[in-house]
């Protein structure tokens, strides 16, 4: 059943049980919370998840636990055809997974569509994993000793999701974990829990995952937040979401009674870099789709327009007049662009940010009204690196360019942040382009394209405070296994005493 966004509330859906999934099992939580789930463009009320309480994440990090031996011992093909078949759920209810993530992240359709294929792209890249988790032997300098290093599942891995593309975000860490033989706990962020979290349950229900290998607990952060780190299961912590709550989560997960890893994607200040031989029309375009696809809040999103001199000017008035054109509005308009934020409390950090900008001496060449939790594209000239809007994160549709006289001062400025995720520079010279990328202290740096890209077999992650460790590909692979040193002595041992 496809759900139409006017005529037919999301929660109508009888597909997606709006309850915990815990031990294969759905049940209301034990908490005495109650989250509603609401559209934020429309504030329609989409319905309502009982919480989970700290009794409900003990049996779910339980159950995945019991569960985990026996999805590890599970034949690779086994686990790829489970893989596979929630890929090619993906694919047979596209719609109703589109139509999901346009009422309740506020995701324009052009969004929704993009992060349904990253979805599906990372579940066909992670069904080839249990083929790809490979040992080693390597010789040794005592005679008659063989080293064996054996790859294998971490066991428990914990997710903790975002609400910007909660349906890709959660699958990024949970189909390499689940491909790789670790049992997972997934915490979806509350204003996304059926897109991060529910939705994916079902899938792999339906997949024909084992009860207790997946389990999807919604819950306050205040609740149940530090103890779904602190609790002695899990191996491993992903978290994806902001540096501070990022940091806190890096904090319990070292210094907590049992130690762990931690794979952490945390927020950026993407600069995206115009040089003066840059062909200006593809770089206004670009950083028009950098920076307000879903209204901006993407940790990877253009947040500095860096220009040299020579073109400021006229970079500034093309890039102007183009989103000037962008339209603004209703996020099951297929022809929006720029659709609401995610809650009211989003919306005022903007407007917030809007008053400072203007306050610290940045003029705004573009604005406008804001209506109800649509905010529509801010630009802001006349920027230093100083002002808030050039420090700070943004995730949201204001956007500032700072004009600079050279590409020297456009790599200092570039790297003047604490964060180092993604970034980007236009170039007429490609290797010129290569040449600047790789003195970006940052994780990602696309040369003639925008920074918000992410490819399944890809490695992706940032420096600084923007987080630590690789997802996709080979790298999803180092994150979600551990290795183990079996040595085998053949011939005894001469010891010395």
């Amino acid at each position: 059943m496809s759900i139409e966004i006017e005529t037919a509330p999301a929660q109508q859906t009888e597909w997606v049980p709006q309850q915990q999934f815990i031990a294969g099992i759905w049940r209301d939580g034990r908490s005495q919370r109650t989250l509603g789930l609401t559209n934020p463009y429309t504030q329609d009320a989409l319905g309502s998840v009982q919480q989970a309480s700290v009794d409900d994440l003990e049996e779910a990090y339980r159950a995945a636990a019991a569960a985990q031996a026996n999805w590890s011992a599970t034949a690779p093909m086994s686990r790829q055809d489970i893989l596979f078949r929630a890929a090619e759920i993906f694919e047979t209810r596209k719609q109703e997974i589109i139509d999901w993530l346009v009422a309740e992240s506020g995701s324009t359709v052009l969004k929704a569509e993009v992060e349904v294929a990253a979805a599906r792209a990372i579940t066909v890249e992670a069904a080839s994993y249990p083929y790809r988790a490979h040992g080693r032997i390597l010789e040794s300098n005592v005679p008659g000793k063989e080293n064996r290093v054996y790859r294998g599942p971490l066991g428990v891995v914990g997710v903790i999701s975002p609400w910007n593309f909660p349906l890709h975000l959660s699958q990024r860490s949970v189909a390499p974990a689940l491909a790789l033989g670790n049992a997972v706990v997934l915490k979806p962020a509350s204003d996304t829990a059926i897109t991060g979290g529910l939705l994916l349950a079902k899938i792999f229900e339906d997949a024909g995952l084992p009860a207790g290998v997946l389990n999807v607990v919604v819950g306050s952060g205040s609740e149940i937040g530090d103890a779904f780190v602190e609790h002695p299961v899990p191996a491993l912590i992903s978290f994806t979401g902001s540096t501070p709550v990022g940091q806190n989560v890096g904090r319990i997960a070292a210094s907590g009674k049992h130690l762990k890893h931690v794979a952490l994607e945390l927020g950026g200040n993407s600069p995206f870099v115009v040089l003066a031989d840059a062909d200006l029309d593809q770089s206004v375009r670009a950083a028009a789709m950098g920076k307000f696809l879903h209204q901006g809040q993407i940790c990877m999103a253009v947040n500095r327009i860096i220009v040299e001199d020579a073109i400021y000017d006229e970079f500034v008035r093309r890039f102007t007049d183009h989103v000037r054109t962008i339209k603004v509005g209703d996020p099951a308009d297929p022809s929006t662009v720029v659709g609401p934020v995610i809650n009211r409390s989003q919306r005022d950090t903007l407007l917030e940010k809007i008053r400072t900008a203007r306050a610290e001496g940045a003029h705004a060449v573009l604005e406008g009204e804001v209506s109800g939790n649509v905010v529509p594209p801010h630009i802001f000239t006349d920027v230093t690196a100083d002002m808030e809007i050039a420090r700070e994160e943004i995730f949201g549709p204001l956007v500032s360019i700072q004009r600079v006289a050279d590409e020297a001062e456009a790599l200092s400025v570039a790297n003047n942040t604490e964060f180092g995720l993604a970034s980007a520079v236009f170039t007429g010279d490609l290797e010129r382009g290569v040449a600047f990328a790789r003195n970006i202290k940052a994780g990602m740096t696309h040369v003639n394209d925008i920074p918000v890209n992410d490819e399944a077999h890809v490695s992706f992650g940032g420096e600084g405070n923007s987080g630590l460790g690789r997802f996709n590909g080979e790298w999803a692979i180092d994150e979600f296994t551990t290795d183990h040193w079996i040595s085998v002595q053949r011939t005894p041992r001469q010891y010395p005493f």
